[in-house]
């Protein structure tokens, strides 16, 4: 693993697939298994692979990125002023993870100065992969992907994780874009995401999620052609509210945002 250069993505993309590497192998290590299940304080489930995924990448960080911050779902944040921000969910997806489904993923990514600049998804037990660096394109197991393109609500397929995150006002918003849209889909976490840069879902919208939930999957949409931003169509960043919209179009993405600003 290279030592991270400041000021060189490209170093920090190889950093992040040799992040995901060790993740993936620990991951499936666990994955279908029997393993204790934990109940956390959010009421969220926790595992020996959340865990310890996130301990072998602060780590490798530790020794290869020493000066940077590390903002992580199991382990809170270390260096929260540093220029170079990691920010890491070792296995989104958890309850997906526990009930054998192979749908959960490891998230990684790069804030430098507040900016997401690299991002990547590794979905282990299905072998797939989508990284991005900022200005480098976006890529699905090393080929370059790019959504859909659409761009029209009535004629895309919209996906979130589960109704059951929204509040009440949050989910009558989300509410009208199902009713407009041609296809909706519960399920997925970070992997509906991926299948936006991949071109094969149009749209993702959230509510309740923290920032490494978003903050990796946002330069991978990007650089896919799509648009990522918080309901008010401000860019994510540490500090965003947690409810995102992924789309696959600027044109899309300003029709959702009309909806659920109406």
């Amino acid at each position: 693993m290279a030592t991270l250069q400041h000021g060189l993505a490209n170093d920090a993309l190889t950093c992040a697939e040799h992040l995901a590497d060790v993740a993936r192998a620990i991951a499936l290590t666990h994955f279908r298994r029997a393993i204790d299940v934990e109940t956390k304080a959010d009421c969220t489930p926790v595992t020996i692979a959340d865990r310890s995924i996130e301990e072998a990448m602060r780590s490798l960080l530790a020794e290869h990125c020493p000066d940077a911050g590390v903002f992580g779902e199991e382990m809170g944040t270390d260096r929260a002023d540093a220029a170079d921000i990691w920010v890491l969910d070792p296995v989104d997806g958890t309850g997906a993870f526990v009930t054998g489904s192979p749908l959960f993923g490891t998230l990684i990514g790069l804030v430098r100065d507040g900016d997401p600049v690299v991002g990547v998804i590794d979905i282990p037990a299905l072998g797939e992969r989508w990284s991005a660096v900022k200005g480098g394109g976006a890529r699905f197991n090393g080929r370059p992907c790019r959504t859909s393109g659409r761009t029209r609500l009535a004629d895309a397929s919209l996906a979130t994780t589960s109704p059951r995150v929204f509040a009440d006002a949050d989910l009558a918003q989300f509410s009208k874009l199902a009713d407009r849209a041609a296809l909706t889909r519960f399920g997925g976490d970070c992997y509906a995401y991926a299948l936006v840069a991949a071109g094969h879902l149009d749209l993702v919208v959230e509510a309740g999620l923290k920032p490494y939930d978003y903050l990796p999957i946002a330069p991978v949409i990007e650089e896919a052609d799509g648009v990522m931003t918080d309901w008010s169509g401000r860019p994510l960043d540490l500090s965003s509210d947690g409810r995102v919209i992924a789309a696959a179009s600027a044109d899309l993405h300003a029709e959702v945002l009309a909806v659920l600003q109406s």
